[in-house]
């Protein structure tokens, strides 16, 4: 089980490795080549010193223009040390298998994209021995994919971007998205990335209206993540039974979704959500309440 967001931003690519690639060509606009096969390596750069230096995910990717090595590397936050370690496990790769390394860099923080896109160069200014040149994905580039249609149409790219995008006024609508395109995949898949998106949410409204929307899908309650979420409802007393406890999950969704956009919510929108009993009606008033610019247009239509 992942637990934590710098896990997650780099085992995705390990649950799907096409979509490294695809991120290096359409987001980054690297013109990588097509993989024929991509395969998962020892990520275990130690040597017989005892010095250990892992990188956090290792791919291999064989294409018609020849063996690149993957190197993704998770990163919260700005870290000095990397002009050192970086440099070494590219030139550690390089060594030991005689193929390019590439360095990829994924993080939730503008701050930690914009230093981390710096390169590196080790030597006399002006003639380096040595330069890095690390490509980097983060908020100011991964896209935001707050449209279903777009979502269901690269699921693992839309899990991208709620991991990187997951807080502020757009969350609703990107989470909100990428819950229906899971349906469209198979649920082990989507159980897996439901635990890496998950992970990353550290706004804790965020987090909790993605475990709202996960409540209705029925493979996620198979997975391990799914335990923790039922404890959490059993302490918060919602064992009145499945549907009632889906029913009263609806109405406070509807309400936090608007209460987190910062729209007010009067007392006579916020007694007829909670005095509805209809979880089908409850499910079309949350899904309003995502793009709503006013409470009162919940019922625009009634």
């Amino acid at each position: 089980m992942v637990g934590s967001s710098h896990e997650a931003l780099h085992r995705i690519f390990q649950k799907d490795p096409a979509l490294l690639t695809r991120a290096l060509q359409r987001v980054l606009h690297v013109p990588f080549p097509e993989p024929r096969e991509i395969a998962a390596l020892n990520i275990d750069l130690t040597e017989i010193e005892p010095v250990e230096r892992r990188v956090d995910t290792l791919l291999r990717a064989e294409t018609d223009e020849g063996t690149y090595l993957l190197v993704v590397e998770s990163q919260g936050k700005v870290d000095e040390r990397k002009g050192g370690s970086w440099p070494y496990y590219l030139s550690y790769l390089y060594e030991k298998f005689r193929c390019e390394p590439v360095l990829i860099v994924i993080t939730q923080s503008s701050a930690t994209e914009r230093w981390a896109s710096r390169p590196i160069r080790l030597g006399f200014p002006g003639w380096e021995s040595l330069t890095v040149r690390p490509l980097v994905l983060g908020p100011d580039n991964v896209p935001v994919i707050a449209d279903e249609r777009q979502a269901e149409k690269d699921v693992p790219l839309a899990v991208l971007s709620a991991m990187t995008h997951g807080r502020g006024p757009q969350a609703p609508a990107i989470l909100e998205s990428l819950a229906a395109a899971l349906r469209t995949i198979d649920p082990d898949s989507a159980a897996v990335f439901v635990q890496f998106v998950d992970s990353c949410l550290v706004d804790a409204q965020a987090k909790q209206m993605w475990r709202d929307l996960m409540t209705a899908i029925q493979y996620f309650w198979r997975h391990p993540l799914a335990e923790q979420v039922r404890e959490e409802g059993r302490e918060q007393g919602l064992e009145q039974g499945l549907e009632q406890g889906r029913i009263q999950d609806r109405r406070e969704m509807t309400l936090r979704i608007l209460e987190w956009r910062g729209i007010p919510v009067p007392d006579s929108v916020r007694e007829r959500v909670m005095n509805c009993s209809d979880l089908d009606q409850l499910e079309v008033w949350a899904q309003r309440a995502v793009r709503a610019t006013d409470a009162a247009e919940l019922f625009a239509e009634e």
